[in-house]
């Protein structure tokens, strides 16, 4: 069975506040986009993750897809052994979601390649025991992130707006862990209307008023990242924004955009121009 977990992009997000267990509660829309790593389970004389593409800075046993497997055999009692290969396009440290993905299809692909017979929720249940970006993986379609990100509305109407622009990812030479994200950010303070309003507003009116409370500190840590975001502007885009926690950028255009170009113009990141 060979699945293709894609990464996600953040339409704003904020802070809403913080738990006394130290967890943040938070407000966004998630949506996936057309950037795939590859993954491939395979029945085998006994489980193994095979890792390829882009180097993954930890030991097989530690990785989300192993963590994934893990809990599904716990749930079921057992699982045949598994040869599990993922190819890793989509970078890490990016605010992407791309280990979550990973994650995440590794427990639907389980699931019907063993004919395990759980429901989406049930998985979805599951996903949140991995990680708070895991739940939104499990479905195909926009939603709506609350609570502490796996509280999850679809969100039918984002993909309407969005239908007509061409996503740009850049991600800078570098990763931002989402520990050292979380360290800078504080709940936001002011007054202003819920993040589910300001979406509302056509997507050409979003910059400056859909944004994410993760920019100013990470951004002044780490000031590539804005000028990422500034390049993309310059070029045409509507709308720019970090992803998630950081460290890529993301960019809404009307027309697309030629690869070489982006290229020419930010040589030394890792550059995705979906649909």
């Amino acid at each position: 069975m060979i699945l293709f977990p894609h990464a996600k992009i953040n339409i704003g997000l904020d802070i809403t506040g913080k738990l006394p267990n130290g967890f943040h509660t938070l407000e966004t829309f998630m949506v996936h986009t057309d950037w795939e790593d590859v993954l491939e389970l395979t029945p085998a004389p006994k489980t193994e993750l095979v890792c390829s593409g882009l180097p993954i800075d930890c030991p097989p046993e530690k990785n989300l897809v192993m963590k994934a497997f893990r809990l599904m055999e716990a749930e079921t009692g057992g699982l045949p052994p598994t040869l599990i290969h993922l190819h890793k396009n989509v970078p890490d440290g990016a605010g992407l979601g791309a280990g979550s993905a990973d994650a995440a299809f590794t427990l639907c692909g389980l699931n019907d390649l063993y004919n395990l017979g759980f429901p989406r929720e049930k998985l979805a249940e599951m996903a949140a025991m991995i990680g708070s970006d895991c739940p939104f993986f499990i479905y195909d379609c926009p939603m709506f992130c609350s609570g502490t990100g796996t509280t999850l509305a679809p969100a039918p109407e984002l993909a309407d707006a969005l239908k007509d622009y061409h996503i740009v990812i850049v991600r800078p030479p570098f990763g931002v862990s989402t520990k050292e994200a979380y360290s800078g950010v504080r709940p936001y303070q002011g007054n202003r209307l819920p993040l589910a309003c300001r979406v509302m507003a056509p997507v050409t009116e979003w910059q400056g008023l859909v944004g994410n409370d993760f920019e100013a500190s990470v951004c002044a840590a780490k000031p590539r990242i804005e000028e990422i975001k500034q390049s993309l502007l310059r070029l045409g885009a509507v709308y720019a924004q970090m992803s998630g926690s950081g460290s890529a950028v993301f960019a809404l255009f009307p027309e697309p955009v030629e690869a070489d170009i982006l290229s020419e113009l930010l040589p030394d990141c890792f550059i995705h121009a979906g649909k």
